[in-house]
């Protein structure tokens, strides 16, 4: 797997592996990661979430972004942009590039937002309860702080139309954990009695949307036409949502 994370990254010429890490190593962040030191003992998941970032395991491995930027390179320029071919590096532009690192981060945001534990059915094992609800709100606000990061990436594209996409990718992804939380975990999974359409309904949102509007908002960004964007929707949809299912 590594292997061919490897080799992807050198078709790119970007070690997406590392794409948070200007952004994770900033002064607001290191701040924040010294704060949840005082966690350590507690079984808070906002310490997996931190120990996940660190050490880069195979789930860890950045594949939304680097999809958006291999989707990129394999459909190129438009013709529309063939004059703007000097701002392609690797030919992939550095707007893509950019955008790859935005669907990140959101990524990245909402992994840390999920570290949110509920108070209420916390047991003595799990920590003291003050250590818990400041786990909790370092989940709130560094969770917070990726996503106004990725929100200010975004609009410097400055384009109002991807700035759309992007934005009803956050909804939906709202929308999809909501939609978790309201079901038991039995009814999370494909069962008898769930039916595909409703469990494809749920995937999209709280799965797929990030990684299809994102692979529609590259082509966006490449001046490509409708119809290609709308094949990269689909493509980034169905990929993420056969990861899912596998």
């Amino acid at each position: 797997w590594s292997q061919v994370v490897s080799q992807a990254e050198k078709i790119v010429g970007y070690p997406t592996s590392f794409m948070s890490l200007r952004c994770l190593l900033s002064d607001e962040l290191s701040n924040i990661a010294m704060q949840v030191r005082k966690l350590v003992g507690t079984k808070h998941p906002l310490l997996d979430t931190a120990r996940g970032f660190v050490y880069d395991s195979r789930n860890n491995l950045q594949m939304r972004g680097l999809v958006v930027l291999l989707i990129s390179k394999a459909a190129g320029p438009s013709t529309a942009e063939l004059s703007f071919q000097h701002d392609m590096v690797s030919g992939i532009y550095s707007s893509q590039r950019s955008l790859a690192e935005i669907t990140e981060l959101i990524h990245t945001a909402f992994l840390v937002h999920r570290g949110i534990v509920n108070i209420g059915e916390l047991k003595s094992c799990d920590g003291p309860l003050k250590d818990m609800q400041f786990g909790n709100k370092m989940a709130v606000l560094s969770g917070d702080f990726l996503l106004a990061n990725a929100c200010t990436s975004l609009a410097q594209l400055q384009n109002t139309k991807v700035v759309e996409l992007i934005s009803s990718a956050i909804g939906d992804l709202v929308q999809g954990i909501y939609y978790e939380n309201s079901k038991s975990s039995e009814e999370n999974s494909l069962t008898d009695d769930i039916g595909v359409s409703s469990w494809k309904e749920q995937v999209f949102l709280s799965h797929s949307a990030l990684l299809a509007k994102s692979c529609q908002a590259a082509m966006e960004l490449a001046k490509h036409s409708a119809e290609i964007q709308d094949m990269a929707f689909q493509y980034g949809k169905h990929m993420s949502m056969s990861h899912k299912v596998h």
